[in-house]
């Protein structure tokens, strides 16, 4: 199985900021039939300036994000800094018009790619009894 995988990108950030858009591109567009029904989405995109040989080997990180934290691996934060560099970010979807997505809460910089959108389904990915260390409690929302 190593070296199968094949992701296809299908949009990009075309604007960063405290509103975010996101540029469906026009091959994908017909998947965001039902989409404004929503009112959250979780965005998957990838880290394309960490994409390099030196940042993919990265395991262990103190999260920047939270200064109380100590050195964790990878896979047990959120670093950019990944043996595959994807992001993932739970949004708040404010308007749909033709393949563009304005959203609030994008993590992600301009010209990121798209790998996916997710629904947001409260039932389904929220999990209230949840248990995280004590440094995930303090510094922003990531």
């Amino acid at each position: 199985m190593e070296g199968k995988a094949k992701v296809k990108i299908v949009g990009r950030v075309r604007v960063a900021g405290e509103v975010s858009e996101i540029e469906i591109f026009p091959e994908f567009c017909a998947g965001l039939k039902g989409i404004n029904e929503f009112s959250h989405l979780i965005v998957l995109y990838w880290f394309h300036r960490r994409d390099n040989e030196e940042q993919r080997r990265t395991l262990l990180v103190v999260p920047k994000k939270h200064p109380s934290a100590p050195e964790v691996g990878v896979f047990a934060c959120r670093s950019p800094s990944r043996p595959n560099p994807i992001g993932l970010c739970v949004v708040q979807l404010l308007q749909v018009e033709n393949c563009t997505l304005k959203v609030q809460g994008l993590d992600a910089w301009e010209e990121s790619p798209i790998i996916d959108i997710k629904p947001y389904l409260p039932r389904a990915d929220s999990v209230s009894d949840a248990i995280t260390p004590e440094w995930t409690e303090k510094g922003p929302r990531t």
